[in-house]
């Protein structure tokens, strides 16, 4: 079978890597790919919004799978078109996608359906807005409605602070993703992500996983895309696990097949573990960046063949299973990130880095030019290590990481510290 998978970050690294080991692979096509995921993929340029270009490659290439890495191509119906030509994929319709391109929409499913979320309200004007912030007690949440390129989120410690949120998302900031405003109330707890697979009708659950959002040490500092993750999750036992599946993927599973647009791709529930079990924070339509790192890592199974489930609906035939080490990445992000990254740097050593049968370096934002790989990102390399524990497997890979030649790049040195002040 002939495969194109679209992306190219890390995710979409790890997600070739996962795929280039199937028996069921003939040819991995990937756009537009980086300077990694071309030593496993034939890396070509498409224009990943024009459909109808996509289209065309997948009937002259024989494509019998697409694979969608990011969320925004989901939300802009690709699927939808690729469906309609005849040819298999996995990820979400465009109305399904909506758990993730609308919060409000999500928002309003989860009340409908009694699925355990923070309370909020809706606004389409900043007066309102402001108005019902003056009611709530801090700290704020304050969400533009859209994907707002995973930058829309603003935790307010202060009244003046969410109220300049909210000018700041009606001023115009995020276009047309920022016409409509969400408040929420503030979770408490420590959050986890939750993935399973889903064909419309079933849910497979996959493995569990931390991460860390913050760009500092402690998790202090701006949110970013994620500085690190691991799997498993030491918070999420069997139990958490069950319920999360009973009282918030199954329910909304329900809710999108009852309103005609059946889910079907990976669902991942961010969640809040509180004194009262599992809470959704946000819905996402495609694996965690760098969390999909740390799954693929831990997965036993043909990758493809679960993808395959989804797409035809066969999920409740299959399991997964996980290797019991615990996986976890360090990401390596160019100086200035998340503000402007130092980009252009040359990066070097990498392949004394991976001399260790357990480590894998995934590829985010990198270039290869004259035989040199460049930092072509914010997010450049995810340094990712197995071990029988947290701490056996962020040694691993912090030793990788100090073998790493780039004077432009910074990392946390702090990946995993809860779960190994748990002694996991």
């Amino acid at each position: 079978m002939n495969i194109l998978l679209i992306g190219s970050g890390g995710r979409e690294h790890a997600l070739a890597w996962a795929i280039s080991a199937s028996p069921l692979l003939d040819r991995l096509y990937c756009t537009p790919g980086n300077a990694g995921i071309a030593s496993l993929a034939d890396c070509i340029a498409l224009d990943v919004s024009d459909h109808a270009a996509i289209v065309a490659f997948c009937e002259k290439n024989d494509i019998g799978l697409v694979v969608v890495g990011p969320e925004a191509p989901l939300v802009a119906g690709l699927a939808d078109d690729l469906d309609k030509a005849g040819i298999k994929v996995f990820g979400p319709s465009a109305a399904a996608a909506r758990l993730e391109g609308s919060k409000g929409f999500t928002k309003d499913l989860c009340a409908k359906y009694n699925i355990p979320t923070a309370a909020y309200a809706r606004f389409r004007n900043e007066a309102a807005a402001q108005d019902y912030l003056s009611g709530q007690d801090a700290p704020y949440v304050v969400k533009a409605d859209g994907l707002a390129a995973g930058k829309g989120v603003t935790v307010a410690e202060t009244l003046d602070d969410a109220r300049a949120a909210v000018s700041d998302i009606f001023a115009g900031r995020f276009g047309a993703d920022g016409a409509e405003v969400v408040i929420e109330a503030f979770l408490d707890g420590e959050e986890a992500s939750f993935f399973a697979l889903c064909d419309g009708e079933h849910a497979l659950p996959l493995a569990t996983a931390q991460d860390h959002k913050r760009v500092g040490e402690g998790d202090t500092g701006p949110n970013t895309g994620g500085m690190g993750a691991y799997s498993p999750a030491p918070i999420m036992d069997e139990a958490l696990c069950a319920r999360t599946l009973d009282e918030i993927i199954q329910p909304t599973l329900k809710a999108m097949a009852d309103m005609g647009c059946p889910y079907k791709g990976v669902l991942y529930a961010g969640l809040m573990i509180g004194s009262d079990g599992p809470q959704l924070i946000e819905y996402n339509v495609r694996f965690g960046d760098p969390e999909c790192q740390v799954l693929m890592m831990r997965l036993k199974d043909d990758i493809v063949t679960l993808l395959l489930g989804s797409a035809d609906g066969t999920l409740d035939k299959m399991s997964a299973r996980w290797h019991d080490e615990t996986a976890l990445t360090i990401v390596m992000a160019a100086k200035g990130y998340p503000g402007t990254p130092q980009t252009g740097g040359e990066i070097s050593n990498l392949d004394e880095a991976t001399s260790d049968h357990k480590v894998e370096i995934f590829h985010a934002g990198t270039k290869a030019e004259n035989g040199k790989i460049t930092a072509a990102g914010g997010r450049v390399l995810n340094v990712t290590a197995l071990g029988d524990s947290v701490a056996e497997a962020q040694a691993r890979a912090y030793k990788a990481v100090d073998k790493i030649d780039w004077p432009d790049g910074f990392c946390r040195r702090d990946i995993g510290w809860r779960a190994i002040s748990r002694g996991s």
